[in-house]
């Protein structure tokens, strides 16, 4: 019984392994063109500029390049 509480447990915990911040975007003022850098709006007067970018400065997200083993 303790056996499958825990294996439900783990199966219910599994997801939040998954789990990523949440990206950053470039918000454009649409009253006098200002960008800001930030995950969420900063209001109802920006819309999104560009993005989605890696950090809290927007620097461009990072490329994996996979090798393939032998």
């Amino acid at each position: 019984m303790t056996v499958r509480w825990l294996l439900v447990g783990m199966a219910l915990c599994s997801g939040l392994a998954l789990a990523a911040p949440a990206p950053w975007y470039y918000w454009r003022s649409k009253v006098d063109g200002h960008r800001v850098c930030a995950q969420v709006s900063p209001g109802l007067g920006w819309e999104r500029d560009g993005g989605p970018y890696e950090g809290p400065m927007c620097q461009p997200r990072r490329r994996v390049f996979v090798i393939p083993m032998r």
